[in-house]
């Protein structure tokens, strides 16, 4: 997840200013690498989707990714799940 693939996924993140309480989960499973352009992404996507009232939760962080996560304290912010069915039914 590098400057390359960013562009992407902030518009799969993107919510429209008129959306209520978006929930919002990223399966990061196959994710080996994310830079601050990753970090970027997900931190203005928790902005907009708290703003609505809504959550965003990471499942399934590789351990580099996860590592970055902790690193920068995203995962203080948005909630991080070991498996995506954990983050889909908490």
């Amino acid at each position: 997840m590098d400057a390359d693939v960013c562009p992407q996924l902030a518009a799969a993140l993107h919510i429209d200013d008129d959306t209520q309480a978006p929930r919002i989960v990223a399966d990061l499973s196959d994710v080996t690498f994310m830079d601050s352009s990753g970090i970027t992404v997900f931190a203005t996507a928790y902005h907009q989707v708290n703003t609505a009232g809504g959550w965003l939760r990471i499942a399934a962080p590789t351990p580099p990714v996860a590592y970055v996560l902790n690193l920068v304290g995203l995962d203080t912010l948005i909630d991080c799940h070991p498996t995506l069915e954990d983050a889909l039914t908490s």
